[in-house]
Protein backbone atom coordinates (compact mmCIF):
# COMPACT_ATOMS: atom_id res chain seq x y z
CA UNK A 1 0.00 0.00 0.00
CA UNK A 2 1.22 3.64 -1.16
CA UNK A 3 1.69 6.26 1.53
CA UNK A 4 -1.19 8.57 2.00
CA UNK A 5 -0.24 12.42 2.03
CA UNK A 6 -1.70 14.77 4.67
CA UNK A 7 -4.49 16.87 3.82
CA UNK A 8 -4.37 20.83 3.08
CA UNK A 9 -7.05 20.86 6.13
CA UNK A 10 -4.71 18.98 8.59
CA UNK A 11 -1.23 20.77 7.02
CA UNK A 12 -3.07 23.94 8.52
CA UNK A 13 -4.16 23.10 11.74
CA UNK A 14 -0.77 21.84 12.20
CA UNK A 15 0.55 24.83 10.82
CA UNK A 16 -2.37 27.29 13.27
CA UNK A 17 -0.99 24.79 16.14
CA UNK A 18 2.68 25.44 15.85
CA UNK A 19 1.70 29.37 15.88
CA UNK A 20 2.95 29.83 12.10
CA UNK A 21 1.60 30.19 8.58
CA UNK A 22 4.31 28.47 6.07
CA UNK A 23 6.24 25.42 6.80
CA UNK A 24 9.49 28.02 6.20
CA UNK A 25 9.67 29.62 8.82
CA UNK A 26 10.65 26.44 10.80
CA UNK A 27 13.99 27.20 9.19
CA UNK A 28 14.02 31.16 9.03
CA UNK A 29 16.38 31.21 12.34
CA UNK A 30 18.94 28.53 11.37
CA UNK A 31 18.56 28.49 7.04
CA UNK A 32 19.76 31.68 5.77
CA UNK A 33 17.62 32.41 2.89
CA UNK A 34 20.28 32.26 -0.04
CA UNK A 35 21.15 28.97 0.60
CA UNK A 36 17.50 27.37 0.51
CA UNK A 37 16.61 24.98 -2.36
CA UNK A 38 13.92 26.34 -4.08
CA UNK A 39 13.02 23.06 -6.08
CA UNK A 40 12.10 19.66 -5.76
CA UNK A 41 14.74 16.82 -4.92
CA UNK A 42 16.04 15.43 -8.18
CA UNK A 43 14.33 11.95 -7.08
CA UNK A 44 12.00 9.48 -8.67
CA UNK A 45 8.72 9.51 -6.91
CA UNK A 46 8.00 7.50 -4.35
CA UNK A 47 6.89 3.11 -4.90
CA UNK A 48 4.87 0.88 -3.07
CA UNK A 49 6.19 -1.48 -0.46
CA UNK A 50 5.30 -4.31 -2.49
CA UNK A 51 7.25 -3.07 -5.50
CA UNK A 52 10.32 -2.24 -3.38
CA UNK A 53 10.47 -5.36 -2.31
CA UNK A 54 10.78 -7.09 -5.19
CA UNK A 55 13.19 -4.65 -6.54
CA UNK A 56 15.41 -5.23 -3.56
CA UNK A 57 15.11 -9.38 -4.56
CA UNK A 58 16.15 -8.73 -7.80
CA UNK A 59 19.26 -6.85 -6.94
CA UNK A 60 20.12 -9.33 -4.34
CA UNK A 61 19.89 -12.01 -7.30
CA UNK A 62 22.76 -10.38 -8.43
CA UNK A 63 25.64 -11.19 -5.90
CA UNK A 64 26.93 -15.11 -5.44
CA UNK A 65 26.59 -16.72 -2.21
CA UNK A 66 28.36 -19.95 -0.21
CA UNK A 67 24.93 -21.47 -1.06
CA UNK A 68 25.90 -21.18 -4.84
CA UNK A 69 29.53 -21.61 -4.93
CA UNK A 70 31.81 -23.85 -3.83
CA UNK A 71 34.89 -22.21 -1.58
CA UNK A 72 38.26 -22.85 -1.10
CA UNK A 73 38.72 -19.55 0.03
CA UNK A 74 40.57 -18.55 3.30
CA UNK A 75 43.21 -16.65 4.81
CA UNK A 76 41.77 -15.29 7.95
CA UNK A 77 37.43 -16.19 7.11
CA UNK A 78 36.58 -19.36 6.66
CA UNK A 79 33.54 -21.68 5.24
CA UNK A 80 33.43 -24.21 8.45
CA UNK A 81 29.60 -25.27 9.29
CA UNK A 82 27.25 -23.67 11.71
CA UNK A 83 24.73 -25.78 13.18
CA UNK A 84 21.13 -24.45 13.12
CA UNK A 85 20.68 -24.74 16.67
CA UNK A 86 23.48 -21.26 17.00
CA UNK A 87 21.32 -19.69 14.93
CA UNK A 88 17.95 -20.75 16.77
CA UNK A 89 19.48 -20.30 19.89
CA UNK A 90 21.29 -16.72 19.68
CA UNK A 91 17.66 -15.27 18.14
CA UNK A 92 16.06 -15.80 21.65
CA UNK A 93 15.58 -12.36 22.72
CA UNK A 94 17.07 -12.36 25.84
CA UNK A 95 20.40 -13.19 23.70
CA UNK A 96 19.70 -11.29 20.51
CA UNK A 97 18.37 -8.22 22.01
CA UNK A 98 20.39 -7.09 25.44
CA UNK A 99 24.10 -6.04 23.30
CA UNK A 100 25.99 -5.87 26.08
CA UNK A 101 25.22 -5.96 30.19
CA UNK A 102 26.09 -2.75 31.28
CA UNK A 103 23.42 -3.30 34.64
CA UNK A 104 25.39 -6.29 35.19
CA UNK A 105 23.21 -8.12 38.12
CA UNK A 106 20.28 -8.01 35.80
CA UNK A 107 21.47 -10.09 33.29
CA UNK A 108 22.34 -13.39 34.69
CA UNK A 109 21.64 -15.13 31.30
CA UNK A 110 24.03 -13.04 29.45
CA UNK A 111 26.66 -13.32 32.27
CA UNK A 112 26.81 -16.99 32.29
CA UNK A 113 26.84 -17.58 28.84
CA UNK A 114 30.19 -15.46 28.68
CA UNK A 115 31.27 -17.18 31.83
CA UNK A 116 31.00 -20.44 29.93
CA UNK A 117 32.53 -19.25 26.72
CA UNK A 118 35.45 -18.07 28.76
CA UNK A 119 35.75 -21.48 30.35
CA UNK A 120 35.56 -23.39 27.23
CA UNK A 121 38.22 -21.22 25.58
CA UNK A 122 40.81 -21.10 28.71
CA UNK A 123 40.31 -25.17 28.47
CA UNK A 124 41.08 -25.40 24.51
CA UNK A 125 44.05 -22.87 25.25
CA UNK A 126 45.31 -24.26 28.41
CA UNK A 127 45.63 -20.58 29.72
CA UNK A 128 44.28 -19.78 33.20
CA UNK A 129 42.26 -16.53 31.87
CA UNK A 130 40.10 -15.51 29.20
CA UNK A 131 38.04 -12.84 28.98
CA UNK A 132 34.92 -11.77 27.64
CA UNK A 133 36.22 -11.95 23.94
CA UNK A 134 37.40 -8.59 21.61
CA UNK A 135 36.11 -6.87 18.24
CA UNK A 136 38.92 -9.53 16.18
CA UNK A 137 41.48 -11.54 15.89
CA UNK A 138 43.53 -8.29 14.57
CA UNK A 139 42.71 -6.28 17.77
CA UNK A 140 43.02 -9.04 20.03
CA UNK A 141 46.46 -9.46 18.85
CA UNK A 142 47.49 -5.65 19.13
CA UNK A 143 45.97 -5.70 22.24
CA UNK A 144 48.24 -8.60 23.29
CA UNK A 145 51.56 -7.05 22.65
CA UNK A 146 50.06 -3.63 24.23
CA UNK A 147 49.81 -6.07 27.19
CA UNK A 148 53.39 -7.32 26.89
CA UNK A 149 54.87 -3.89 26.35
CA UNK A 150 53.08 -2.86 29.51
CA UNK A 151 54.38 -5.85 31.59
CA UNK A 152 57.84 -5.67 30.65
CA UNK A 153 58.16 -2.14 30.01
CA UNK A 154 60.33 -2.91 26.79
CA UNK A 155 59.96 -1.59 23.63
CA UNK A 156 60.42 -4.07 20.84
CA UNK A 157 58.20 -6.31 19.26
CA UNK A 158 59.26 -9.26 17.74
CA UNK A 159 56.61 -10.75 15.39
CA UNK A 160 56.97 -13.14 12.34
CA UNK A 161 56.70 -12.72 8.43
CA UNK A 162 54.36 -15.46 8.31
CA UNK A 163 51.55 -13.68 10.97
CA UNK A 164 48.42 -12.39 9.16
CA UNK A 165 49.99 -9.41 7.10
CA UNK A 166 46.83 -7.37 7.79
CA UNK A 167 47.00 -8.57 11.93
CA UNK A 168 50.43 -7.06 11.97
CA UNK A 169 49.17 -3.65 10.07
CA UNK A 170 46.21 -3.50 12.75
CA UNK A 171 49.92 -3.86 15.04
CA UNK A 172 51.76 -1.48 13.18
CA UNK A 173 48.24 1.16 14.27
CA UNK A 174 48.14 -0.04 17.72
CA UNK A 175 51.45 0.79 18.79
CA UNK A 176 51.86 4.11 16.72
CA UNK A 177 52.95 6.79 19.28
CA UNK A 178 54.57 4.55 21.49
CA UNK A 179 57.82 4.55 20.95
CA UNK A 180 57.74 0.65 20.38
CA UNK A 181 59.77 -0.44 17.54
CA UNK A 182 58.15 -3.78 15.44
CA UNK A 183 60.91 -5.94 14.13
CA UNK A 184 59.66 -8.48 11.25
CA UNK A 185 61.35 -11.68 11.33
CA UNK A 186 61.43 -13.13 8.33
CA UNK A 187 60.17 -16.89 7.04
CA UNK A 188 61.92 -19.47 5.66
CA UNK A 189 60.15 -22.06 3.62
CA UNK A 190 56.86 -20.60 4.58
CA UNK A 191 57.58 -21.17 8.26
CA UNK A 192 59.27 -18.49 10.50
CA UNK A 193 62.97 -18.37 10.42
CA UNK A 194 64.13 -19.51 14.14
CA UNK A 195 67.88 -18.88 13.49
CA UNK A 196 66.78 -14.50 12.87
CA UNK A 197 64.62 -15.15 16.18
CA UNK A 198 67.91 -16.48 18.17
CA UNK A 199 69.50 -13.11 16.38
CA UNK A 200 67.00 -10.58 17.01
CA UNK A 201 65.78 -11.28 20.20
CA UNK A 202 67.32 -9.11 23.33
CA UNK A 203 66.93 -7.92 26.83
CA UNK A 204 64.64 -5.15 25.37
CA UNK A 205 61.76 -7.36 23.11
CA UNK A 206 58.81 -6.94 25.26
CA UNK A 207 57.28 -10.25 23.13
CA UNK A 208 57.70 -12.15 19.88
CA UNK A 209 54.44 -12.90 18.10
CA UNK A 210 54.18 -16.38 16.13
CA UNK A 211 50.71 -17.57 14.31
CA UNK A 212 49.90 -21.23 14.59
CA UNK A 213 48.87 -22.97 12.18
CA UNK A 214 50.73 -19.42 10.18
CA UNK A 215 48.89 -17.99 6.92
CA UNK A 216 50.37 -19.70 4.82
CA UNK A 217 48.79 -22.99 7.11
CA UNK A 218 52.28 -24.28 8.25
CA UNK A 219 52.77 -25.53 11.33
CA UNK A 220 55.39 -23.69 13.41
CA UNK A 221 58.28 -25.74 15.27
CA UNK A 222 56.34 -24.09 18.79
CA UNK A 223 58.64 -25.94 20.89
CA UNK A 224 61.40 -25.29 19.92
CA UNK A 225 60.67 -21.22 19.37
CA UNK A 226 59.39 -21.68 23.16
CA UNK A 227 63.17 -22.87 24.27
CA UNK A 228 64.54 -19.64 22.71
CA UNK A 229 62.06 -17.66 24.65
CA UNK A 230 62.83 -18.98 27.89
CA UNK A 231 66.04 -16.75 28.50
CA UNK A 232 64.36 -13.70 27.77
CA UNK A 233 62.02 -11.67 29.74
CA UNK A 234 59.80 -11.48 26.41
CA UNK A 235 56.73 -12.66 26.60
CA UNK A 236 55.46 -15.80 23.95
CA UNK A 237 52.31 -14.97 22.23
CA UNK A 238 50.66 -17.14 19.67
CA UNK A 239 47.93 -16.78 17.38
CA UNK A 240 45.98 -19.87 17.21
CA UNK A 241 42.98 -21.50 15.22
CA UNK A 242 40.89 -22.16 17.63
CA UNK A 243 39.49 -25.96 15.44
CA UNK A 244 43.09 -26.62 15.05
CA UNK A 245 43.42 -27.29 18.63
CA UNK A 246 40.99 -30.75 18.26
CA UNK A 247 44.13 -32.19 16.90
CA UNK A 248 46.95 -30.20 17.95
CA UNK A 249 49.28 -29.35 21.41
CA UNK A 250 47.79 -26.33 23.41
CA UNK A 251 49.54 -22.99 23.52
CA UNK A 252 50.39 -23.66 27.07
CA UNK A 253 52.19 -26.74 26.93
CA UNK A 254 54.75 -24.43 24.66
CA UNK A 255 55.59 -22.20 27.33
CA UNK A 256 53.07 -19.20 25.78
CA UNK A 257 52.41 -16.70 27.96
CA UNK A 258 49.35 -14.92 25.87
CA UNK A 259 46.83 -16.75 23.42
CA UNK A 260 44.69 -14.93 20.90
CA UNK A 261 42.42 -15.93 17.85
CA UNK A 262 39.56 -15.30 15.14
CA UNK A 263 36.48 -16.85 16.84
CA UNK A 264 34.33 -16.73 13.20
CA UNK A 265 35.46 -20.03 13.21
CA UNK A 266 33.63 -20.99 16.17
CA UNK A 267 29.76 -21.09 15.02
CA UNK A 268 30.08 -17.56 13.23
CA UNK A 269 29.40 -17.07 9.85
CA UNK A 270 31.16 -15.17 7.63
CA UNK A 271 29.09 -12.55 6.34
CA UNK A 272 30.62 -9.52 5.08
CA UNK A 273 33.43 -9.62 6.31
CA UNK A 274 32.06 -8.92 10.44
CA UNK A 275 31.21 -8.54 13.21
CA UNK A 276 33.58 -11.48 14.20
CA UNK A 277 35.37 -12.47 17.53
CA UNK A 278 38.43 -11.95 19.15
CA UNK A 279 39.96 -14.36 21.41
CA UNK A 280 42.16 -13.51 24.37
CA UNK A 281 43.69 -15.98 26.71
CA UNK A 282 46.53 -15.58 29.03
CA UNK A 283 48.20 -16.88 32.32
CA UNK A 284 46.55 -15.73 35.85
CA UNK A 285 50.15 -13.39 36.66
CA UNK A 286 48.55 -11.05 34.23
CA UNK A 287 44.85 -10.91 34.95
CA UNK A 288 44.78 -7.12 35.96
CA UNK A 289 46.11 -6.92 33.01
CA UNK A 290 43.48 -7.94 30.38
CA UNK A 291 41.65 -5.97 27.89
CA UNK A 292 38.01 -5.44 28.16
CA UNK A 293 35.54 -7.53 30.57
CA UNK A 294 36.10 -10.59 32.40
CA UNK A 295 33.18 -12.39 33.70
CA UNK A 296 33.24 -13.83 37.28
CA UNK A 297 31.00 -16.23 39.36
CA UNK A 298 30.35 -15.93 42.76
CA UNK A 299 28.04 -17.11 45.64
CA UNK A 300 25.71 -14.70 47.40
CA UNK A 301 24.71 -14.40 51.53
CA UNK A 302 22.28 -17.34 50.04
CA UNK A 303 24.75 -19.64 48.59
CA UNK A 304 22.98 -19.49 45.53
CA UNK A 305 25.53 -18.96 42.12
CA UNK A 306 25.68 -15.41 40.45
CA UNK A 307 27.72 -13.85 37.93
CA UNK A 308 29.18 -10.57 38.04
CA UNK A 309 31.36 -8.45 35.66
CA UNK A 310 34.78 -8.32 37.12
CA UNK A 311 37.90 -6.27 36.60
CA UNK A 312 36.22 -4.08 33.52
CA UNK A 313 39.63 -2.23 32.83
CA UNK A 314 38.21 -0.48 29.77
CA UNK A 315 37.49 3.46 29.90
CA UNK A 316 33.71 3.29 30.47
CA UNK A 317 34.49 1.73 33.56
CA UNK A 318 37.80 3.25 35.33
CA UNK A 319 39.64 6.51 34.92
CA UNK A 320 41.80 6.56 31.28
CA UNK A 321 45.00 6.54 32.42
CA UNK A 322 44.67 3.86 34.72
CA UNK A 323 42.79 1.99 31.42
CA UNK A 324 44.45 -1.34 29.71
CA UNK A 325 42.44 -0.68 26.86
CA UNK A 326 39.69 1.66 24.38
CA UNK A 327 38.46 -2.01 23.68
CA UNK A 328 34.75 -0.79 24.60
CA UNK A 329 32.88 -3.92 23.07
CA UNK A 330 32.99 -7.76 23.97
CA UNK A 331 31.13 -8.94 20.83
CA UNK A 332 28.68 -10.44 23.09
CA UNK A 333 26.20 -12.08 20.58
CA UNK A 334 29.54 -13.61 18.91
CA UNK A 335 30.70 -15.11 21.81
CA UNK A 336 27.54 -16.43 22.64
CA UNK A 337 27.51 -18.13 19.37
CA UNK A 338 30.83 -19.79 20.01
CA UNK A 339 29.96 -20.72 23.79
CA UNK A 340 26.65 -22.50 21.93
CA UNK A 341 28.45 -24.22 19.18
CA UNK A 342 31.67 -25.61 21.58
CA UNK A 343 28.83 -26.38 23.90
CA UNK A 344 26.93 -28.56 20.88
CA UNK A 345 29.56 -30.42 19.26
CA UNK A 346 31.56 -31.02 22.01
CA UNK A 347 35.31 -32.21 22.74
CA UNK A 348 34.42 -35.39 20.35
CA UNK A 349 33.13 -33.07 17.62
CA UNK A 350 35.95 -30.54 17.85
CA UNK A 351 38.31 -33.12 16.95
CA UNK A 352 36.22 -34.63 14.60
CA UNK A 353 36.22 -31.50 12.73
CA UNK A 354 39.75 -30.77 13.00
CA UNK A 355 40.56 -34.53 11.91
CA UNK A 356 38.48 -33.93 8.93
CA UNK A 357 39.97 -30.49 7.55
CA UNK A 358 42.91 -32.32 7.83
CA UNK A 359 42.47 -35.25 5.86
CA UNK A 360 40.26 -33.39 3.24
CA UNK A 361 43.23 -30.43 2.91
CA UNK A 362 45.75 -33.18 2.34
CA UNK A 363 43.50 -35.29 0.12
CA UNK A 364 43.67 -31.86 -1.93
CA UNK A 365 47.42 -30.96 -1.45
CA UNK A 366 48.11 -34.38 -3.04
CA UNK A 367 46.03 -33.95 -5.80
CA UNK A 368 46.67 -30.84 -7.21
CA UNK A 369 50.75 -31.59 -6.59
CA UNK A 370 50.13 -33.55 -10.01
CA UNK A 371 49.14 -30.77 -11.94
CA UNK A 372 51.72 -29.24 -14.31
CA UNK A 373 52.08 -25.82 -13.62
CA UNK A 374 51.34 -26.09 -10.13
CA UNK A 375 54.65 -25.99 -7.27
CA UNK A 376 53.96 -26.25 -3.59
CA UNK A 377 55.21 -23.61 -1.30
CA UNK A 378 56.87 -25.52 1.40
CA UNK A 379 56.92 -29.09 2.45
CA UNK A 380 56.09 -28.19 6.09
CA UNK A 381 52.93 -29.62 7.71
CA UNK A 382 50.25 -27.95 7.25
CA UNK A 383 46.07 -28.07 9.03
CA UNK A 384 43.91 -26.97 6.59
CA UNK A 385 45.90 -24.22 4.08
CA UNK A 386 48.58 -24.67 2.24
CA UNK A 387 50.26 -22.64 -0.35
CA UNK A 388 50.95 -23.76 -4.67
CA UNK A 389 53.55 -21.40 -6.75
CA UNK A 390 51.84 -21.13 -10.14
CA UNK A 391 53.12 -20.98 -13.61
CA UNK A 392 50.48 -19.68 -14.57
CA UNK A 393 48.49 -16.01 -13.48
CA UNK A 394 46.62 -16.81 -10.48
CA UNK A 395 43.47 -14.37 -11.59
CA UNK A 396 43.30 -16.20 -14.93
CA UNK A 397 42.92 -19.23 -12.77
CA UNK A 398 40.61 -17.88 -10.09
CA UNK A 399 38.47 -16.01 -13.00
CA UNK A 400 38.31 -19.86 -15.16
CA UNK A 401 37.32 -21.52 -11.29
CA UNK A 402 34.52 -18.91 -10.76
CA UNK A 403 32.62 -19.58 -14.04
CA UNK A 404 32.90 -23.17 -12.88
CA UNK A 405 30.79 -22.21 -9.45
CA UNK A 406 34.09 -22.80 -7.37
CA UNK A 407 35.76 -20.02 -5.39
CA UNK A 408 39.56 -20.12 -6.04
CA UNK A 409 42.25 -19.23 -3.35
CA UNK A 410 44.12 -16.00 -2.59
CA UNK A 411 47.13 -14.63 -4.46
CA UNK A 412 49.62 -14.02 -1.34
CA UNK A 413 51.47 -11.74 -3.92
CA UNK A 414 49.28 -9.22 -2.50
CA UNK A 415 51.19 -8.95 0.58
CA UNK A 416 54.04 -11.09 -0.26
CA UNK A 417 56.30 -9.99 -3.29
CA UNK A 418 58.94 -12.07 -2.81
CA UNK A 419 55.94 -14.79 -3.82
CA UNK A 420 54.63 -13.83 -6.92
CA UNK A 421 51.63 -16.17 -8.67
CA UNK A 422 51.40 -18.12 -5.17
CA UNK A 423 47.83 -19.50 -4.44
CA UNK A 424 47.01 -19.90 -0.63
CA UNK A 425 44.03 -22.86 -0.84
CA UNK A 426 41.73 -23.83 2.18
CA UNK A 427 39.76 -27.00 3.04
CA UNK A 428 36.98 -27.08 5.54
CA UNK A 429 35.16 -29.87 7.17
CA UNK A 430 32.72 -28.72 4.26
CA UNK A 431 34.05 -29.94 1.06
CA UNK A 432 33.59 -33.07 -0.33
CA UNK A 433 35.64 -35.25 -2.53
CA UNK A 434 33.66 -34.60 -5.37
CA UNK A 435 34.04 -30.99 -5.22
CA UNK A 436 37.68 -31.04 -4.72
CA UNK A 437 37.85 -33.46 -7.75
CA UNK A 438 36.13 -30.77 -9.52
CA UNK A 439 38.89 -28.30 -8.24
CA UNK A 440 41.50 -30.20 -10.02
CA UNK A 441 38.98 -31.31 -12.45
CA UNK A 442 38.95 -27.47 -13.70
CA UNK A 443 42.74 -26.35 -12.53
CA UNK A 444 44.27 -29.58 -14.93
CA UNK A 445 41.68 -28.08 -17.91
CA UNK A 446 43.41 -24.42 -17.42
Amino acid sequence: MDFIPITDQEKSEMLKFLGIKRVDELFDLSIPDEVRMRRPLNLPSGISEYELTRELENISKENASLNDYVSFLGGGAYDHFVPKIVDALISLPEFYTPYTPYQAEASQGILQSLFEYQSMISELTGLEVANASLYDGSTSLAEAALLAHDITKKNEVLVSETVHPEYREVLKNYVRGLGVTIKTVPSKNGQTDISAIEDMISENSACAIIQHPNFFGYLEDMERIGSILDGYTALFIAAIDPLSLGLLKSPSSFGVDVVVGEGQYLGNKISFGGPYLGIFACRKDYIRRVPGRLVSSTTDTKGRTGYVLTLQTREQHIRREKATSNITTSEVLNAIAAAIYLSYIGPEGITEIAHQCLQKAHYAHDRLSKISFLEPLSDAPFFKEFAFKSKKPVHEINERLFSEGIIGGINIERWYSQHPDTILFCVTEKRTKDEIDRLVEVMEAA
